[in-house]
């Protein structure tokens, strides 16, 4: 019968100290039993080195003694590094599956449990305050066995050199097993308080970095330094007193230690001197008394590393000690398959002292039925809708999902049966493609599926295409660099797709790109690009980096181009400082100017040097070449399209345009095949897709100009017979944390798309269009009521109420009751609630 494993938040620290780790621990303690003896020959060979062989003059018994020394001082030192890594793989595998198996409770906790605890407490517990765990899981069964074999084989060599002395030397010992446990009583019960005291702390911090902008709005610096201070003075007055204690404890350590020699220096020398002690036996006792306080002084910090980790993680196990809502998956059954019938009766969902977010709610839709949701703010109509879909547990009534109850469902029922998304969906950090497949490979995954099978690319694209995606993961597509490794074929493609936009389209275009053209200054392009006219063939070589490239400085202190530039670079960070220092829109201001935004406290520096300066040139002379090298930067990097915040001096200007031929020339002298000229026939792998068939930048200024030029590559595209591979490589475009690379609008729609390529019978929406724009939010509707009525049950919180008259069914909420329901029209005719909103509205 296989013994049933508690809870994860039940279980003991020793219990994950032997959770598949016996094997390991066997063989620790088999190493530590045949460590501990090989510990003590060098110390016998010690009293026969002296007595046998040096008192003796015998030169063979030295060298002999000497040999089975260094033997076994190797063998102990062999062992002890086997028993270190042994401790670390049993630590570190401890700390994984406790982490693990703790994350994967946290995911299962009640939705009420997320909205009142912070992701960063929740990161901080998992991941730093279990860390001990590690130290201690690995040296649970080692430190203590290895230790007390060790003190008592020295101390039983002790007493086999000398009984008298070695009982005066181990009586200190019990005086301070009594001293120590009442001082770590008081470390542990400081060291909670100091935990909570630091978890009060990072909260307040937490909040007010999250809620910065109220804080600067209402000037609310006082209250909040005032709040903080009070948490930081407690946290203060804990954390003193606990160092008193541990210093204390390291006090009466160190005291108890000192003794021990001071007895045996008094009796042992007072014996020896007597002749009653052999001198080669005295310093195999002092070598025996010295070892025998490490083992010791390893049992008192291992001691304090358990009341240590004790106190962690059982603060840790409580604070997660809940119960999850529901069961992830069904035992003893299949998952249940639903048609779509949702039946509610009498329900409520009650919270705090008796406040009723819902009262009572009755409602029925068939399958295949769509129902709008709609209700002033605050009504209920999100809340109805969690309850639903199992994100709240509701605490009155009933919601029956084709007969069964939610409340009796597991989380895998309702995610084969209902696909939900929110007003403000979650985006996880990875590619696109990763996003839009997740509740497919996630049910599959939780069918047991190692390999899942996931959507295709052909219904990736029916369904991007349904929410209006298509466009957005092609534009991401198109704004990829290639790298040369890319396939020889496709870039032969987009050569050829070049030759046929500029026959077609180049003409008309010119509004909206700025073609690369050989003889005249790109206000699209930065400096750097406008020198090169090309980009660099080398990997190790970046348009970013040319300011440190010591032939690229070369080139333009032989064309007297890098004290212009130099001078240039001080303009643009002169001028982005005084009106940063001046102005309260600081991120309008940087993407006016080249200074990256990590650097302007540097630049910030480099300009209060260059003002005490008398001119610009003479201040120029005095900055250090990191200095220098910094203006460089900003010169290079201008774009006089985009960097409004100063101008090239016509000087400059001129000089620039004339030398491109020139810069060619030099770099095949000095770098030769390093740099690549702008060229019809040739691919640019520096640029993006759209910028290479386009052989220009699009003027991003001038309004639709993307949009356009990406309408006229896209047929091109079909042509070439490569746009599902440029689709492709915008799948795999990275969104960014939490999908911050997405616009409000493109995470609904990814969230949409993700909800239709699992095709569950049931949809809930919660405002799931409110970021959309019109076009979008009509292509939606269109895709509900074409290819969803009477094939999927939609029930739908919306925002939009002109969108209502494409419902089967309104339903009206107020103050968490249901006012009224029925068609579009009845309602309307009635002229009732529904009536009320929209002409209100």
């Amino acid at each position: 019968m296989v013994k049933e494993v508690p809870p994860v938040t039940k279980r003991s620290m020793y219990f994950w100290v032997l959770y598949k780790n016996k094997p390991l621990q066997l063989t620790m303690i088999t190493i530590i039993v045949i460590t501990v003896g090989m510990r003590l020959v060098p110390i016998e060979m010690q009293k026969r080195i002296v007595s046998d062989a040096i008192q003796l003059k015998k030169v063979d018994a030295l060298i002999y003694y000497c040999i089975i020394y260094i033997i076994a001082v190797f063998t102990a030192g062999i062992l002890k590094y086997a028993i270190n890594i042994l401790q670390a793989k049993v630590g570190e595998m401890t700390l994984y599956r406790i982490r693990t198996a703790l994350y994967e409770h946290i995911l299962t906790l009640p939705m009420p449990f997320f909205r009142r605890t912070s992701p960063g407490l929740v990161v901080s517990t998992l991941m730093t305050e279990l860390m001990a765990m590690s130290t201690f899981a690995g040296m649970a069964i080692s430190a203590p066995l290895v230790n007390i074999l060790t003190f008592f084989a020295f101390a039983g060599y002790m007493l086999y050199l000398n009984p008298l002395l070695a009982a005066l030397s181990v009586a200190i010992y019990p005086i301070e097993m009594i001293i120590i446990p009442i001082l770590q009583r008081k470390y542990n019960l400081l060291n909670r308080q100091r935990t909570q005291s630091l978890r009060k702390t990072s909260s307040i911090i937490s909040e007010s970095m999250t809620g910065i902008h109220e804080i600067q709005g209402n000037c609310a610096y006082s209250l909040e330094e005032t709040k903080f201070k009070k948490a930081a003075r407690w946290l203060y007055d804990i954390t003193y007193r606990l160092q008193i204690v541990k210093f204390g404890i390291k006090f009466t350590n160190n005291l108890f230690q000192s003794i021990g020699p001071f007895i045996l220096f008094l009796v042992g020398g007072y014996l020896a001197i007597q002749g009653k002690f052999q001198l080669g036996a005295l310093v195999a006792f002092l070598s025996a008394y010295e070892k025998l306080y490490d083992p010791w002084k390893e049992l008192m910090e291992f001691y304090q590393l358990y009341q240590d980790c004790v106190v962690r993680y059982r603060q840790v196990m409580d604070y997660f000690d809940l119960l999850a809502e529901f069961q992830s998956t069904p035992l003893g059954r299949d998952v249940y398959r639903f048609k779509g019938d949702i039946d509610l009766n009498d329900l409520s969902f009650t919270i705090g002292t008796n406040i009723r977010l819902l009262d009572n709610i009755n409602m029925h839709i068939k399958p295949g039925e769509h129902l709008a949701l709609v209700g002033f703010s605050g009504s209920g109509k999100s809340t109805l809708a969690s309850a639903v879909g199992q994100m709240l547990k509701y605490t009155g009534g009933s919601v029956q999902l084709d007969g069964y109850e939610v409340a009796n469902m597991t989380k895998q029922d309702i995610a084969e049966n209902v696909g939900i998304v929110a007003q403000h969906p979650f985006i996880f950090d990875g590619t696109i493609r990763n996003n839009l497949v997740y509740s497919s490979e996630a049910l599959l995954r939780q069918q047991g599926e190692t390999e899942p099978v996931l959507p295709d690319l052909d219904r990736i694209i029916e369904v991007a295409q349904q929410v209006g995606l298509f466009v957005d993961v092609l534009g991401f597509g198109l704004r990829t660099t290639l790298n040369k490794e890319a396939p020889p074929e496709l870039i032969e493609s987009l050569i050829r797709a070049r030759s046929q936009f500029q026959e077609r389209h180049g003409a008309q275009l010119h509004s909206d790109i700025e073609f690369f053209d050989p003889e005249k200054y790109l206000q699209y392009a930065s400096i750097a690009e406008n020198i090169v006219f090309g980009a660099p063939k080398n990997e190790n070589i970046s348009m970013q980096e040319l300011h440190k490239q010591k032939h690229f400085i070369n080139f333009l202190i032989h064309y007297d181009l890098l004290k212009p530039l130099e001078l240039l670079g001080i303009t643009l960070a002169t001028r982005t400082i005084d009106l940063i220092q001046n102005s309260p829109d600081e991120q309008e201001l940087l993407l006016r100017s080249p200074v990256p935004a990590e650097k302007l406290s540097a630049y910030g520096r480099i300009v209060e040097q260059l003002r005490k300066a008398p001119t610009p040139e003479s201040g120029l002379n005095s900055l250090d070449e990191e200095a220098r090298l910094a203006l460089l930067y900003l010169s290079l990097n201008f774009t006089p399209s985009q960097h409004s915040i100063a101008s090239i001096p016509d000087q400059l200007f001129s000089s620039i345009g004339t030398i491109r031929k020139s810069f060619h020339q030099y770099m095949d002298d000095n770098l030769p095949g390093k740099f690549n000229a702008y060229s019809r026939d040739s691919y640019v792998y520096t640029l993006t897709i759209m910028d290479n068939i386009a052989y220009g930048h699009i003027k991003h200024d001038n309004a639709g100009a993307e949009e356009r030029v990406q309408q006229h590559i896209n047929q091109l595209l079909i042509i070439e017979g490569v746009l599902e591979t440029i689709l492709e490589i915008g799948l795999e475009h990275n969104v960014g944390n939490m999908g911050e690379d997405l616009s409000g609008g493109q995470r609904q729609k990814v969230a949409l798309a993700r909800a239709f390529l699992k095709r569950p019978p049931i949809y809930i929406f919660d405002e799931a269009t409110s970021a959309l724009d019109n076009a979008s939010q009509t292509r939606i509707q269109n895709v509900m009521e074409r290819m969803l009525k009477g094939k999927a049950t939609i029930l739908s919180v919306v925002h939009r109420l002109d969108t209502l008259p494409g419902y089967d069914k309104v339903a009206v909420l107020r103050s968490g009751k249901l006012v009224e329901q029925g068609t579009y029209e009845e309602l309307m005719e009635k002229k009732g609630a529904l009536y009320e909103l929209i002409h209100g509205a």
